[in-house]
């Protein structure tokens, strides 16, 4: 009996430690989110220059220098009557208004590091609408996704920033080299196009919730737990009170629906994917996605982009905000009582794809 005192009473402790520290987390992200939001910036990074640099200087210990020399002087005078050519081409489409023709297409490289709560989708709207204002017939978009995927109402917003690209016409193509699934799956379906590293994690097409129910040991240690709503099903499964069939019931219902919405988006963007057989919510490795249509080829985002920079301009768009050093520190901290709160409550209150 005494060890069970003891240990009893070690467990109130550990509870108690962890509540206070749950509750200095969620005052800190409420400071956090009291700083205002500040106005970031666009960062342009010309990735065809870097490319061009990365082959010159290797080039550099390959070749003679007067080979080089040579080579550069051809190249600059090609490179000058191209620019001629091309400003009689800007002058005409000036005079007649057509802004259009006054630029040759680019490739904009985005990219998407997804968390549980995809809070990084405030970036991706920004660059998104930046692109959009600018675009032209021609131009083209590569997304690096990254993500395991997390919240439905954060990643169906992500997949929808996505949807403005094609809806206006600009071709889109996502690379996946490490990991796109679930809620990363639902954003990279999206694409006209799906490259995959061989051994990429894709799939995972399936919805997912999760907590744990302290009700029994609340009863054992004679403590109460009030719970009052309006609506019956306000809340379905709870951390405190004592679950019921019904509200089970109703809340696999209700991951069953979100589950058939993701089906049924992935159906609109990939038609000739076999749903019945891909959305188990199992994950495939890059290779094997390509034989069950989930990707398109194999390959990475530096083979494409490498590519690209031979024929064309590279650009790489970030949307940036300035912190200063206070704020970096909120940020920090807020981002652990993001990871720490969203992994302890919202599991169990909202689904995870």
């Amino acid at each position: 009996m005494d060890f069970l005192f003891d240990y009893g009473l070690f467990l109130a402790k550990i509870a108690t430690v962890v509540i206070a520290i749950v509750s200095i987390l969620v005052i800190i992200k409420g400071l956090k989110g009291h700083h205002g939001a500040q106005k970031g910036e666009l960062e342009v990074t010309d990735l065809t220059e870097q490319y061009k640099d990365t082959v010159y200087q290797l080039e550099s210990h390959l070749f003679d220098k007067p080979l080089l020399k040579a080579r550069d002087k051809a190249e600059k005078k090609a490179e000058k009557e191209k620019h001629k050519a091309r400003q009689n081409e800007v002058k005409k489409a000036a005079k007649e208004g057509d802004l259009s023709h006054t630029r040759d297409p680019r490739l904009f490289v985005l990219d998407f590091h997804g968390s549980i709560d995809a809070r990084e989708v405030a970036a991706l709207r920004e660059e998104v609408t930046a692109i959009l204002a600018v675009a032209i017939e021609g131009d083209e978009v590569l997304l690096r996704l990254e993500t395991g995927g997390g919240m439905v109402h954060g990643y169906g917003l992500a997949s929808s920033q996505l949807d403005r690209l094609k809806s206006a016409g600009v071709s889109l193509t996502i690379s996946v080299d490490k990991v796109a699934a679930s809620g990363g799956y639902m954003m990279a379906c999206v694409a006209d196009k799906i490259i995959s590293a061989p051994f990429a994690v894709v799939g995972s097409i399936g919805v997912i919730a999760q907590l744990p129910n302290f009700n029994k040991l609340l009863k054992k240690n004679d403590i109460e737990f009030e719970q009052i709503t309006a609506g019956e099903f306000k809340r379905t499964l709870t951390m405190f009170g004592e679950n019921t069939d019904k509200a089970r019931e109703k809340f696999q219902t209700e991951i069953e629906e979100t589950h058939g919405l993701f089906k049924d988006f992935i159906a609109i963007h990939r038609p000739d994917l076999d749903l019945e057989k891909v959305a188990t919510g199992e994950h495939w490795f890059g290779k094997q996605a390509v034989a069950l249509g989930l990707v398109d080829e194999i390959g990475t985002s530096d083979d494409f982009i490498s590519q690209a920079c031979k024929d064309r301009e590279v650009l790489q768009v970030r949307y940036v905000q300035r912190k200063k050093l206070a704020e970096k520190l909120a940020g920090v901290t807020g981002d652990a009582a993001d990871n720490l709160l969203l992994k302890w409550i919202s599991r169990g209150q909202r689904p995870i794809m």
